[in-house]
């Protein structure tokens, strides 16, 4: 899995989301105001459009998980993905052992 580079600190993503929300009204679209704050920061407008629709989202204000949200998901996979892989384990270990013993009880 590739880890994601975040150049950008919480503070700059929340400042770059206030940005918008105040002066969307400066422009035709929220995305004009989106492309305007994203050139004056570094970013590509496609990465402040996510930032916004995520604060909108942990608002209240448009439907999806929130962060906490997406954190628990992200948690709750993690440990569904290394409980699957150690009931893997366990299977193999036991028909390896069943193996084992019915081979010694053969031999004897």
């Amino acid at each position: 899995m590739t880890k994601h580079i975040r150049p950008f600190s919480p503070e700059v993503r929340e400042r770059a989301v206030r940005m918008v929300l105040e002066h969307q009204g400066e422009h035709d679209t929220q995305y004009g105001a989106i492309r305007s704050i994203a050139a004056k920061i570094g970013c590509s407008g496609e990465t402040l459009r996510n930032w916004v629709r995520q604060a909108e989202r942990d608002k209240g204000v448009r439907a999806g998980p929130t962060t906490d949200e997406r954190e628990r998901i992200k948690a709750l996979e993690r440990e569904n993905r290394e409980l699957r892989q150690a009931n893997e384990i366990l299977r193999k270990a036991s028909a390896y052992f069943a193996l084992a013993e019915l081979d010694r009880r053969s031999r004897t």
